[in-house]
């Protein structure tokens, strides 16, 4: 379970968000908002990437600001763009580094790495140049290297902004069969029609907190009467 308790964020005394309380145990959890509403703000505080300013955020029986390494095995981040995620040159490697901070030796690190890519169909690319994969690819590949940590939690910001319609499709399959609590951040209402809870943000502030399809018709109201 996340718990977000009367949590603040300000950037040089400017807040990004203000005063946000919720609690979220759904599966599937969308948030969604124009630029610069605080939504990936907020997707940003449930790994640690982001502490508040104001407030706690809880993890289970972990706090952002006090756990911030168990969190991190805990709670798995996308970006959008895979080249801000993807470190290391070869794919193998990439998937393996997680492994080894925790302690993996290298016989446990390889049977985990093949059991993965076996599961996905993806052990064509476990020898290539990261920086050579398609589009498509190196987001698989993301996705894989949080996977490999068995997270409890995904957090997804934007996973098909640069993607093209069949890679597309290909990574919301992906995503659509995970075991874990995802919660994705998307200017892609389609994609949340079958999630359990939509969060719509604007100004900093959660306006909104329903069923998808409540949420999305109250948000795409809100950018209507902004026009």
């Amino acid at each position: 379970m996340v718990k977000i308790e009367n949590v603040s964020v300000a950037f040089d005394g400017c807040y990004a968000l203000k005063s946000i309380s919720v609690t979220l145990h759904k599966k599937r959890i969308g948030i969604i908002g124009s630029n610069g509403s605080g939504k990936s703000t907020f997707a940003r505080l449930i790994n640690g990437l982001q502490l508040p300013s104001e407030g706690k955020v809880h993890i289970d029986h972990l706090s952002t600001d006090k756990d911030g390494k168990a969190i991190r095995r805990k709670v798995g981040f996308v970006f959008q763009n895979p080249d801000h995620q993807i470190i290391f040159p070869i794919v193998e490697d990439d998937m393996a580094f997680g492994l080894k901070n925790i302690g993996y030796n290298k016989e446990a690190i390889n049977q985990t790495i093949d059991a993965l890519l076996n599961a996905y169909g993806a052990t064509h690319l476990r020898y290539r140049k990261s920086h050579l994969l398609s589009g498509g690819e190196k987001q698989l590949l993301a996705i894989l290297a949080v996977l490999v940590m068995q997270p409890a939690y995904i957090v997804f910001d934007e996973p098909t902004t640069l993607l093209d319609l069949s890679n597309k499709r290909k990574i919301l399959q992906m995503i659509a069969k995970l075991d874990q609590t995802i919660i994705m951040v998307t200017h892609d209402l389609d994609l949340l029609a079958h999630f359990d809870r939509v969060l719509v943000f604007e100004q900093g502030c959660l306006v909104i907190d329903d069923i998808p399809s409540v949420s999305i018709k109250a948000y795409q109201k809100l950018i209507y009467d902004q026009l």
